[in-house]
């Protein structure tokens, strides 16, 4: 019997067709008045999103604790149906605000929308072995950059997650990271059309 102790498994990642959209739920962004970390959010007392793509359309209401600074956001009409929201890049994609959880890394910049979203990404670089159980046309992990995939990269990109995920739990204008600013890279080609039948 061999004496060496037993080899770990390989962190295994399972990438079942996640969307970013997912992660739109709850996001961090930089206050438009104090500079200070904001959240935005589904406007409350609407009933619960049957599906993730209804995200990208619901009201949204940004809200400052530090400040007290509050707006809302309602999606664009146009030949009786609203514009969704396109989600991706160093702004959310309702109010444009910058991102809040944003830090340099790899020579690049590195965001995510909130705690969950870091989560998740960090599971993902983590991995040894990566499974697609789904079509990569919309699915989040499939379209991130070579190089947040790279083995090469999978320590200086989990270590960069880190600082995000340190970043969450601080609020103050002083605490905003120097790469959270506004950079104009939010995909602009145009939403997804939903014809109203619901609450909004």
């Amino acid at each position: 019997m061999s004496s060496e102790p037993a080899r770990p498994d390989p962190v295994r990642h399972r990438d079942h067709g996640t969307w970013l959209v997912r992660f739109t739920g709850r996001v961090l962004v930089v206050c438009p008045r104090c500079g200070g970390r904001a959240v935005v959010v589904p406007v409350p007392g609407m009933a619960a999103s049957k599906y993730f793509s209804d995200l990208l359309f619901r009201p949204r209401r940004l809200a400052c604790a530090g400040c007290g600074a509050v707006t809302d956001w309602t999606a664009e009409e146009r030949g009786g149906g609203l514009v969704g929201a396109v989600p991706g890049g160093t702004e959310d994609p309702f109010f444009r605000r910058p991102l809040w959880l944003q830090t340099r890394c790899a020579g690049r910049i590195l965001w995510a929308y909130d705690e969950e979203h870091v989560d998740a990404l960090a599971a993902y670089v983590g991995a040894r072995l990566r499974e697609r159980r789904a079509s990569p046309t919309r699915a989040m992990f499939a379209r991130l950059p070579a190089w947040m995939k790279s083995a090469g990269r999978r320590d200086e990109v989990l270590a960069g997650l880190a600082t995000l995920r340190g970043l969450a739990v601080l609020s103050a204008p002083a605490d905003r990271s120097d790469t959270a600013h506004e950079r104009g890279d939010r995909p602009r080609h145009n939403g997804s059309l939903y014809f109203r039948g619901g609450p909004y």
